[in-house]
């Protein structure tokens, strides 16, 4: 089991649950750290005694920037990713909303490039959908599936290109996962080719408000 974490919710909101990850994070791929939908306007203390104490757990920190499907100008997501490393001494980034098209390739390729030289030592790409083949082979991470447990069991379909690449590499978000079934969504991921996966209870507006029962153990 490798469980990617988006705990969207202030440490000071739910402090117990930020007190659970960290007692967890050294059974994680990261935790994506998101303070204001990107890194905020400024540092904010909470957030970064959180992060201090993830990365003494033993897990990475990414932070967490939105590329507004290939809209926001790449200078403003570097600048988002280097405010993650001054502010919150992020490992690396979670891009999210990323494009998926063949022709937009070239430009996420360029996107890619411009954080890694920025500093960012793990780059985890999240189009939410499986996109054209060559995507996963920029990021060290891309979440392929972002949706609901009722969508990823009747409609999930897995192109061919994903065999080529190691699952360790792929990973599916699922929310709206009944508790009692969070185990068999962490297995499902396992047998779709995705060895990362973070399946949660909670549903929209915000699905990522709560901590995965998965990482007590529920799997096991």
């Amino acid at each position: 089991m490798s469980l990617l974490i988006p705990l969207y919710v202030h440490p000071a909101d739910d402090p117990g649950a930020w007190h659970r990850l960290i007692q967890g994070a050294g059974r994680t791929y990261g935790v994506i750290l998101n303070p204001a939908n990107g890194p905020g306007a400024g540092p904010d203390p909470a957030f970064a005694a959180a992060a201090g104490a993830l990365r003494e757990a033993g897990t990475r920190v990414l932070g967490y920037v939105d590329t507004d499907y290939g809209v926001r100008e790449c200078a403003d997501v570097v600048a988002d990713v280097r405010r993650h490393q001054a502010w919150y001494a992020a490992d690396g980034c979670f891009l999210d909303q990323v494009t998926a098209t063949p022709d937009a390739l070239p430009a996420c390729r360029r996107l890619v490039r411009s954080v890694r030289r920025s500093g960012a030592g793990t780059v985890v790409l999240n189009p939410g959908v499986h996109p054209a083949p060559g995507y996963a082979r920029l990021a060290d991470l891309t979440v392929t599936f972002e949706g609901h447990w009722s969508t990823y069991v009747s409609a999930f379909t897995r192109p061919a290109w994903t065999t080529r690449h190691a699952p360790e590499r792929l990973c599916h978000l699922v929310y709206g996962v009944p508790e009692a079934l969070v185990p068999l969504a962490v297995r499902t991921a396992g047998e779709r080719g995705a060895a990362v996966s973070g399946p949660v209870t909670g549903g929209l507006p915000n699905p990522w408000g709560e901590l995965t029962p998965a990482l007590s153990g529920a799997e096991r």
